[in-house]
C-alpha cells in the first residue's frame, strides 16, 4: 500500500545517535554495490544510489571537470531508477515508514535518496559524516579497556563450546572465530563460509564490544588466539588487551581430546584434510607430514589426529608460555572429559 505521509523534515544523527536507532528501524547504505561488499555496518542492506560503473563515470566527473557536471551526470542516472527505489524501500520497510541513511562521508548521495525518500513520506534519518564517521567509531570501540578473561586449552578441548555455553547462562562472551569466520589453524576454513574482509571483521567485532559492560565486577570471556585468524587480524590494540590478562586453562586428557577433533573435522572430506596437513609442513616436518597424509589416504583417521594433536599441543603450549606479561596468572582447571555444558557451568561459578 504506497505511503501517504507528508514530506518531513530529514534528521541528521551522530554516529552514537545512529546506531541507537539501528535496533529499531532498517538502516540502507547508498553507497556502490562494491563498497557495501567490502565493508559495511552489520545489518544493513545496500541500496545503491549508482552502480559501481556509475560511481566510477561520475567520480571522474567531479574530479576532473566540475561538481556541477557531476551532479547532471548523477541526476541523469538517479532520475531512471526513482520510482524503483521508492518501491524498494516500501518493501524494506514494511508499514514502518522510517529509514536509517548513509553513504560514504554524508554527501550528495546520501543527501539525493534521502530527499526522495522524504517527499514520498518517509521519515528519515542520515548519518553526519556517512560511513566514515561509523569507521571512527569503529576504532575507538578497540581502544577501551574490557574486563577479558582469557578461555585457553590445548586444541581439542571444546573451547568455544564452552563460550557458547557461557553464553546460554548469561556471560558476556565474543566468539572471535565466529565473527571470523575461522577455526583459527591450519584446518580453520573447513566447512566454514568464506572469510569477511578484514574491515568487516573489525565492524562485526565493534558492533560485539559495544554492548559489552564493563563494570566491576563484570567478565568478558573470549578464547585464546593468535593475532592472525585465518586471512584476518584482531586489531593490535585489542590483542595487546588479550595477551595482558588472565587466562583460565581448560585441562582435558589427551584421548578425549582426540575423540573430540575426530568427530569434529573426521567427517571432512579426506582433499581438504589432507591439503591443510600440505599447509604446515614446514612446522609439522617432512616425515611426520608424510605420516599424517599416508594415514588419511589409508582411512586412519585417528593415527593422522594423534600426529596433529600433539603437534599443535606443543604449539599451543609455546604461546601460552609467551605471554606479554610475565606476571599474567594462568589457573589451570582440570576436567575429565570434553563437556561444554558442565565445564561451562564450573567456570561460570569461579570468582574471576
Amino acid at each position: 500500500m504506497p505511503c501517504t505521509f507528508v514530506p518531513m523534515a530529514i534528521t541528521k544523527l551522530t554516529i552514537e545517535e545512529f546506531l541507537t536507532h539501528v535496533k529499531h528501524h532498517q538502516v540502507l547504505d547508498v553507497r556502490s554495490p562494491g563498497e557495501y561488499k567490502h565493508a559495511h555496518i552489520p545489518g544493513a542492506i545496500s541500496f545503491p544510489l549508482f552502480t559501481d560503473e556509475e560511481r566510477k563515470i561520475v567520480g571522474t566527473a567531479y574530479k576532473q571537470e566540475s561538481k556541477q557536471i557531476a551532479i547532471k551526470i548523477g541526476l541523469k542516472y538517479f532520475g531512471k531508477k526513482m520510482v524503483k527505489m521508492v518501491e524498494a524501500a516500501e518493501e524494506i520497510t514494511k508499514n514502518n515508514h522510517t529509514v536509517l541513511l548513509h553513504c560514504w562521508r554524508g554527501g550528495m548521495r546520501s543527501a539525493a535518496v534521502a530527499w526522495l525518500l522524504d517527499l514520498y513520506g518517509f521519515k528519515v534519518f542520515t548519518l553526519i559524516g556517512g560511513y566514515k564517521a561509523y569507521r571512527n567509531w569503529v576504532i575507538q570501540q578497540f581502544e577501551k579497556k574490557y574486563p577479558i578473561t582469557i578461555i585457553g586449552g590445548h586444541t581439542g578441548s571444546g573451547k568455544t563450546e564452552i563460550l557458547h555455553e557461557l553464553s546460554k547462562l548469561g556471560q558476556q562472551t565474543i566468539d572471535l572465530e565466529f565473527l571470523a569466520s575461522h577455526k583459527g589453524s591450519s584446518f580453520g576454513a573447513i566447512g566454514q563460509p568464506p572469510q569477511p574482509s578484514q574491515e568487516q571483521f573489525e565492524n562485526l567485532l565493534a558492533n560485539e564490544l559495544s554492548v559489552i559492560t564493563c563494570d566491576a565486577g563484570s567478565v568478558l570471556y573470549v578464547e585464546d588466539e593468535s593475532q592472525r585468524i585465518g586471512e584476518v587480524n584482531i586489531p593490535t590494540i585489542l590483542f595487546k588487551q588479550m595477551r595482558e590478562t588472565k587466562v583460565l586453562f581448560i585441562d582435558i586428557p589427551f584421548e578425549e581430546r582426540l575423540n573430540f577433533i575426530i568427530a569434529n573435522y573426521g567427517k571432512f572430506k579426506k582433499e581438504a584434510l589432507v591439503n591443510a596437513v600440505i599447509r604446515i609442513k614446514k612446522k609439522l616436518g617432512g616425515l611426520e607430514t608424510k605420516t599424517a597424509i599416508n594415514a588419511l589416504i589409508e582411512d586412519d583417521v585417528k593415527n593422522c589426529f594423534i600426529i596433529l594433536l600433539q603437534y599443535y599441543d606443543k604449539l599451543y603450549q609455546k604461546g601460552l608460555l609467551k605471554r606479554d606479561q610475565p606476571e599474567i596468572v594462568v589457573q589451570t582447571i582440570q576436567f575429565k572429559e570434553v563437556d561444554a555444558t558442565n565445564n561451562a557451568l564450573a567456570i561460570s561459578r569461579l570468582s574471576i
